[in-house]
C-alpha cells in the first residue's frame, strides 16, 4: 500500500494556507495565535496581535456575539456580523468554536462577507446571460423601427414630427438599457494594466461635468499612492456611476457636498475563488455624499440587478459597477453613517506590481 501522507503539510501549514482568518483565543479572550489571513484582515502582524484582548482588536456591534464570547462553552455561527477593526467597519462571516479538550479555549474564524464570488452572484450572472442573448436579437428590429420613424419624419410637416421623435427617443432609451444588460451578462473581463488612479478619477469627473454641467467635488487625494492594477475603461465607468449617483443624492441636502478620497489601507484581502488565492486590496477610493441615503429596505441589495433607489431607475448601474470592480479582482462596499449624515461607497483595488 502506498503511503499518501508522506510529504503532506502539517497542521500548522494547513492553517497557514487558509484564505480566511483564524484566531486562537485563551479562556480570558487573549489572542494567542493568528494565521497570515488573520494578519491581512486585521491589518497587523501576529507579533503585534498576540497578547492583546480580542475585544480590544475587534469591536462587535451585536451584543449576542459578545455574550457568546463571555461563555467559553458556547459555539456560534453568524453571517454578516457587523464589527469594527481599528477605523474600518466590516461585515464578516464569523464562527466561534470551543476546543473540547481545552476548556475555555476557542478557535475564531472570520471572513469578509463581501469577499470572493458568492453563489448568489454566480446565479444572478447566469440568469442575466439569457436576457443578454435575447437583447442581442432585440437590437436589430429596434434599429429598423428607428430607421422607419426617421424616414416617416422626413415626409411629415414639422408640427407633426413630435410622435416620430418620441418613437426614436424611446428606441434609443431601450437600446441603452439593452447595452447595459449585455455588459452585465458578459463573462470575459477587460484586460488590466497599471493605472494612475488620480488621472482616472479626473477623467471620470470631466465626463460627468460635460454631461451634467459643473459640479463641486472636494478631492482628498493621497499623492503617494502607487499605480493600481485595473482596466482604464472599466474604472472610468465605475467612477462615473458612483459620482453621478453621489451628485444626484446630494441634491436633496441644504448644502450639497460630494467628496472623493484616496488612501492606502493595509490588511484588506479578497478571496478570489476563480484565482484560487487571496488578493491584497490596499488601494481605496471613496465617493461620499451628504444626501438622504439609500432606503434601508434595499441597502443590502443595491448591488443586485434590477434593484434601484431612484424613482425611475432600472437597477442596472450599481450591478454593473459591482461586476466591473470584481472583474478587476477588486471589491466595492457601501456604508451609511447615520451619525454624520454621509453615505460612503468604497472601492478597493489591487496594487500594480
Amino acid at each position: 500500500m502506498i503511503d499518501d501522507t508522506r510529504g503532506a503539510p502539517g497542521p500548522r501549514e494547513q492553517i497557514t494556507g487558509l484564505v480566511f482568518a483564524v484566531l486562537l483565543v485563551t479562556p480570558d479572550l487573549i489572542i494567542r495565535e493568528v494565521n497570515p489571513a488573520g494578519e491581512s484582515l486585521l491589518g497587523q502582524s501576529s507579533r503585534r496581535l498576540r497578547g492583546r484582548s480580542l475585544l480590544e482588536v475587534l469591536r462587535f456591534a451585536d451584543p449576542l456575539v459578545r455574550e457568546r464570547l463571555n461563555d467559553g462553552d458556547l459555539q456560534l455561527t453568524a453571517r454578516n456580523a457587523q464589527l469594527r477593526v481599528e477605523d474600518r467597519e466590516i461585515a464578516a462571516n464569523l464562527t466561534i468554536s470551543p476546543m473540547a479538550n481545552h476548556p475555555g479555549w476557542r478557535i475564531i474564524t472570520l471572513s469578509d462577507a463581501g469577499q470572493g464570488e458568492r453563489l448568489g452572484e454566480r446565479d444572478s450572472r447566469s440568469a442575466l446571460r439569457g436576457p443578454a442573448v435575447l437583447a442581442h436579437e432585440i437590437k436589430n428590429p429596434l434599429a429598423a423601427i428607428r430607421g422607419a420613424a426617421q424616414l416617416v419624419s422626413r415626409k411629415l410637416p414639422e408640427d407633426d414630427r413630435g410622435l416620430t421623435r418620441l418613437i426614436t427617443d424611446e428606441v434609443d432609451r431601450i437600446a441603452e438599457l439593452i447595452d447595459r444588460m449585455q455588459r452585465l451578462g458578459r463573462e470575459r473581463a477587460d484586460p488590466v494594466a497599471p493605472l494612475n488612479l488620480h488621472a482616472t478619477i479626473r477623467r471620470a469627473l470631466e465626463t460627468v461635468t460635460a454631461a451634467r454641467g459643473p459640479m463641486v467635488v472636494r478631492e482628498e487625494f493621497d499623492p503617494s499612492l502607487p499605480p493600481v492594477l485595473g482596466s482604464d475603461g472599466a474604472l472610468v465607468q465605475v467612477l462615473i456611476n458612483l459620482v453621478t449617483n453621489a451628485r444626484d443624492a446630494s441634491e436633496t441636502a441644504d448644502r450639497p457636498e460630494v467628496i472623493i478620497r484616496t488612501r492606502f489601507v493595509s490588511g484588506l484581502v479578497m478571496n478570489v475563488i476563480r484565482l484560487g488565492r487571496p488578493v491584497k486590496l490596499p488601494i481605496e477610493v471613496q465617493v461620499s455624499d451628504n444626501g438622504a441615503g439609500i432606503d434601508p429596505a434595499i441597502r443590502d441589495h443595491i448591488f443586485e440587478p434590477f434593484v434601484s433607489a431612484k424613482k425611475n431607475g432600472q437597477g442596472l448601474g450599481l450591478a454593473l459597477v459591482n461586476k466591473l470592480v470584481r472583474d478587476m479582482d477588486g471589491r466595492i462596499s457601501h456604508e451609511r453613517d447615520a451619525a454624520t449624515g454621509w453615505t460612503h461607497f468604497r472601492v478597493h483595488l489591487p496594487m500594480a506590481r
